[in-house]
């Protein structure tokens, strides 16, 4: 289904090696995701926990949590000042094969869908700039679970991925991609092996009630996306009370960049 286009570049995960020779920033420990970024009063309590990356949903239209209260230049800024290490995620156009209902709305077009992610692209390295996230920081793609066995459909979410990639690099970003390790994730692998060029950088994988691990998601191959470019999502919509701060989280283990703030 992915074949080499001509003229493609083979997957750069397998190309560039340790992303702290492009200049990247890699944390290695224990992060949180979270719908909408906490005040930096509940930052300040999450001190008290293991955490110290999270995952922040800077942009994109289909992001669950459009209002963000707190997050801005300056709560990155802070937060950066605390300790905490940034994830930046950006929930753009969805396959159209997603399988969550309310995200239906938000589909990659068929008409040309390469061209829908480079513009996508574009907005995502611009709202990451005003927001002072500098480059050499990753902008991670959060493309929810879909149908990866429908061809067409595969192919739509493919190019996608592809346009919205290549742009985030063109702009000086390393290209992540979060989605399920089945879906997703075992796609991407799949158009790595069959000679894909202009993949994502970074790897996240959500598989859930598994030991966290960076190393062992059975459908990635040992040697791709590695070393630091990989992030296990390992449980999900749990709650954790730290510092006297209740807050519902997904569980990560890092192993990949997180964000520059200038």
């Amino acid at each position: 289904m992915a074949q080499l286009v001509s003229g493609a570049q083979p997957a750069t995960a397998d190309d560039r090696g340790d992303p702290r020779s492009e200049g990247a920033e890699v944390f290695r420990g224990w992060g949180f995701d979270t719908c909408q970024a906490p005040s930096l009063s509940a930052m300040r309590a999450w001190r008290a926990s293991d955490y110290r990356a999270v995952g922040v949903y800077f942009a994109g239209r289909a992001r669950a949590c459009p209002r963000q209260t707190y997050l801005s230049a300056s709560w990155l800024a802070d937060a950066d000042d605390l300790g905490w290490r940034m994830l930046p995620i950006f929930v753009g156009s969805q396959s159209p094969c997603v399988k969550a209902g309310h995200k239906r709305g938000f589909s990659i077009s068929s008409y040309d869908p390469y061209g829908q992610g480079q513009e996508e692209g574009h907005e995502a390295a611009d709202r990451a700039g005003a927001l002072g996230i500098a480059r050499r920081s990753p902008l991670y793609l959060d493309m929810e679970a879909y149908d990866q066995y429908n061809s067409s459909c595969a192919r739509t979410t493919l190019s996608f991925v592809r346009g919205w990639s290549s742009t985030v690099r063109s702009r000086g970003y390393l290209a992540g991609f979060y989605s399920s390790a089945d879906s997703g994730v075992r796609h991407m692998e799949r158009a790595r092996r069959n000679g894909t060029g202009g993949l994502p950088d970074l790897m996240w994988f959500a598989r859930w009630q598994v030991p966290a691990s960076t190393s062992g998601e059975p459908v990635l191959s040992r040697s791709a996306w590695t070393p630091h470019r990989r992030i296990h999502q390992y449980r999900g919509n749990v709650t954790e009370t730290h510092g006297g701060r209740r807050i519902t989280i997904d569980r990560n283990l890092v192993d990949a960049p997180v964000a520059i703030i200038d």
